[in-house]
């Protein structure tokens, strides 16, 4: 490595450590490290457009934001919500099982585990700590532990804006996330199972007839949402980047449907899909021009033959390569590294013959983990704010789930099968 990379690493280091964000960090660090070159600092720009416009993939990011962005200021979440708590509120401990199942619903329309957390995860929260039914802290760290879901069950943003990386399938990563979602889903079930018997968590009221035949109907709407997005991405109707533009035509229709939108709110609504979609951009474009200096200082060649000189088997790559992202995700924004790590490792996944839909999975769920990692632990910091529970509470309940999900993650490693056996069964 040059010593200007070097330093345009320190700096970046450092503008992040002040607090500066991601996306301007690594700009303002590409700009010194062209002064230092004595290069045209037109290549952050050249390079960040050419990447943007070069990807028609990543415009399901935007539409998919916005799809998320209708869906949390319209009933649909509630909706979902009672749908639920009908089904499964009636065992000990049911509302936990409702958090987790509703995650497990929402992911297979937003893709974004923010999205989960601060729409019906929000519903949740003020739910379960109603009455003091359940302890605040429990119910924020499931909460935020569930919403790491999102992204893994398909359709996912992370894995949209992975398949713009690697080159890989976007149907078959969605394909393979399907059972690895579940199984968070299932192991974050039996711990809350065992922390209901242990803690004593109450049941809920039964619906009487009538009002489970009206929320049944009620839910039939939202429901039909993860049917058509899916549904047309497997069946060939539709793209990855239309079936974006499907789910946010669908959620709008179903907005004014609801008589939850209105011109006003729809305004407000473009506001917030805006500015979410703008950091994902910024920090894009910072990344694009991190891996152009990367490739131009040779550096996934170099690690590639560092890793190859260990003689480290396909499992023992994914291994060391889970514990590198779990720290890394600890401290640094997981879209950073996804964009950054992701292109300076895959050099490395060919040469092992590891398979880019399993890697990248695994790398997926390592960030959803980081998540909810202190100390930089974006969900926490997001459920804190929407539900007024002290950070420092949800991160002492947090460890628990933390050590739930590494189960998950370790089997998803071990057994690549859990990954793979439903896009090779669809033909990928």
């Amino acid at each position: 490595m040059s010593v200007a990379a070097a330093f345009m690493l320190l700096l970046f280091v450092i503008a992040g450590a002040i607090g500066m964000p991601i996306g301007f960090a690594m700009i303002v660090s590409g700009f010194a490290y062209l002064l230092v070159t004595g290069k045209d600092i037109g290549l952050v720009a050249a390079q960040g457009i050419n990447g943007l416009f070069s990807s028609f993939i990543l415009l399901a990011v935007p539409l998919f934001i916005f799809a998320a962005e209708v869906m949390t200021v319209s009933s649909i979440s509630t909706r979902l919500l009672n749908f639920v708590v009908l089904i499964v509120g009636r065992v000990r401990g049911g509302l936990a099982y409702v958090n987790i199942i509703v995650s497990i619903i929402f992911a297979g329309m937003s893709g974004s585990a923010l999205a989960d957390a601060a729409g019906p995860g929000k519903l949740m929260i003020d739910m379960m700590t109603r009455d003091n039914r359940y302890p605040r802290a429990f119910a924020g760290a499931l909460t935020a532990a569930s919403a790491t879901i999102g992204p893994i069950i398909p359709p996912s943003i992370p894995m949209v804006i992975y398949g713009a990386i690697s080159g890989t399938s976007i149907g078959a990563l969605f394909l393979a996330g399907i059972v690895p979602g579940l199984l968070m889903g299932l192991v974050l079930a039996v711990q809350s199972f065992f922390v209901a018997r242990r803690k004593n968590f109450p049941v809920e009221e039964s619906f009487t007839f009538s009002e489970a035949r009206v929320t049944s109907i009620r839910a039939v709407p939202p429901l039909m949402l993860p049917v058509i997005l899916l549904g047309g991405i497997y069946s060939g109707a539709v793209t990855p980047t239309e079936a974006a533009a499907v789910a946010a035509l669908y959620a709008i229709i179903l907005a004014f449907v609801f008589r939850d939108m209105t011109f006003s709110t729809m305004w407000q609504t473009l506001l917030a899909s805006a500015r979410g979609t703008a950091i994902v951009a910024i920090t894009v474009v910072g990344a694009l021009f991190f891996n152009y200096v990367v490739a131009g200082e040779r550096i996934p060649g170099m690690v590639a033959e560092w890793i190859a000189s260990m003689s480290l088997s396909p499992m023992a790559f994914l291994l060391v390569t889970a514990l590198l992202f779990l720290l890394l995700g600890a401290v640094f924004d997981t879209l950073l590294m996804l964009l950054v790590m992701v292109p300076i490792l895959l050099p490395s996944v060919h040469a092992l013959g590891i398979d880019p839909v399993h890697f990248g999975v695994v790398v997926i769920v390592n960030m959803m983990i980081g998540l909810i990692t202190p100390p930089y632990g974006e969900l926490l910091f997001l459920i804190s704010g929407v539900s007024k529970i002290p950070l420092a509470e949800i991160i002492r309940e947090i460890w628990g789930f933390i050590v739930t999900l590494l189960v998950a993650l370790l089997l998803i490693i071990l057994f690549p099968d859990l990954v793979l056996f439903i896009p090779r069964a669809a033909g990928y």
